[in-house]
């Protein structure tokens, strides 16, 4: 078992106290909305809808870019040049595996995602990949908001997709 499915679930002989395993519950649903969220704003290449979705100074790693500093930034070199040119972006969080801390002031969120890329022929493949959230929220009554996130396209897949979907311009939600 790996150290990400350890934390993600009670184990046995380690079940967590009725109100803690409420909490740990909540916090996990919230983390999976905050996905949701953020597939809904893929899907329909909605940047102004993601942006609450992260930290001002968050830190990522993506598909064109070693590292991204700040919301503005990862927009313009992460999103901007993936979002609009795939298609069916979908997480697959039946599968969602999460570590939360003590205070449940901060979570790691782990998803596999699949989606659909264009050659420059227009000929759609597979694109299915995965990543890791790093949130953090000030108070427990406060949403999830990603301090760092990495997304990284499984092996054999080509970074490049050439689709020209319409870029949303009303939110997602």
């Amino acid at each position: 078992m790996s150290e990400a499915e350890r934390h993600a679930r009670p184990q046995a002989g380690r079940e967590l106290h009725p109100p803690l395993a409420a909490a740990h519950q909540t916090d996990v649903a919230l983390v999976r909305r905050w996905f949701r969220h953020l597939e809904l704003c893929v899907r329909s290449a909605d940047y102004e809808g993601a942006r609450p979705l992260f930290a001002q100074d968050v830190i990522t790693f993506g598909t064109f870019a070693a590292f991204t500093t700040g919301r503005d930034a990862t927009e313009t070199e992460q999103w901007r040049t993936v979002w609009s040119r795939i298609d069916g972006f979908r997480w697959q969080l039946d599968d969602l595996r999460t570590i939360l801390s003590a205070d449940r002031l901060m979570a790691v969120g782990m998803a596999v995602f699949t989606s659909v890329g264009y050659t420059e022929d227009g000929i759609p493949y597979d694109r299915p990949g995965r990543a890791t959230a790093v949130l953090a929220r000030d108070a427990l009554t406060e949403d999830w908001v990603a301090q760092h996130l990495h997304v990284s396209l499984f092996r054999d897949v080509p970074t490049r997709s050439f689709g020209t979907k319409a870029e949303n311009t009303a939110p997602a939600i």
